[in-house]
């Protein structure tokens, strides 16, 4: 009993502590995000691709083509559960590249689906619950996969990897760099897998493609037509 009470006063300081050095972590983690790498170029970059239904995938696997491949390897592809098209695209693709590059090629690729956080017309209400199972599924992805860099582009599935992603950063148990690369059809204002990326800033480089978006929102990178 006594060692119980013992306890009580370590824990009182040692909790402001913890707060206190989270909260460091936390702003360290946003001012560095963002900035050039000080790294050297290597290859060997294990990469999260996030694809989603609609034009998403489309979009993605353009800029997934313009990818140096030696470097972004092992590579990474998510989708929703309920989205059968997606991988199958991607499966597509990397067989195309196993069939120009070997059979070396095929290691370098998987497949992989995770719980939506939201269906297309689901309401925002019963959203929550499906956000936070989406979340803990996205946390386990990240912690299992670890990957370096993510590409993402505004499917709401994106959005628990990325937290995953930055939450983990916060906590010192890895680094994903983030790339968000907002759709071609947001031509007037962000997506809201965008938005939330953008206000909570997450995303380590934002980008656009259409120049009045980043006249509206400053921090993100004009890229051009990526279609």
């Amino acid at each position: 009993m006594q060692m119980g009470l013992d306890a009580l006063p370590a824990a009182s300081y040692a909790l402001p502590v913890l707060v206190s050095l989270l909260t460091v972590r936390f702003f360290y983690v946003l001012w560095r995000s963002g900035q050039p790498s000080s790294r050297p170029r290597v290859a060997g970059l294990r990469c999260l691709i996030v694809l989603g239904s609609g034009g998403h995938t489309a979009e993605m696997m353009n800029i997934v083509t313009m990818l140096q491949k030696n470097r972004f390897t092992p590579r990474y592809y998510v989708a929703a559960l309920t989205d059968n098209m997606s991988l199958q695209k991607a499966q597509v693709y990397e067989q195309s590249l196993v069939q120009s590059g070997g059979k070396k090629t095929v290691k370098n690729a998987h497949f992989t689906q995770i719980c939506r956080s939201r269906e297309v017309g689901q309401s925002y209400i019963t959203s929550i619950a499906t956000t936070l199972l989406a979340t803990l599924h996205a946390m386990w992805l990240v912690i299992r996969i670890r990957p370096k860099v993510i590409f993402c582009n505004g499917p709401g599935t994106c959005f628990p990897l990325c937290v995953s992603a930055f939450l983990l950063k916060v906590l010192g148990l890895g680094w994903s760099s983030i790339f968000y690369i907002e759709s071609i059809a947001r031509v007037k204002k962000l997506s809201l897998s965008g938005l939330l990326l953008y206000k909570l800033r997450i995303a380590d480089q934002f980008f656009v493609q259409w120049p009045q978006l980043q006249q509206k929102y400053p921090r993100a990178c004009y890229a051009g037509r990526l279609m």
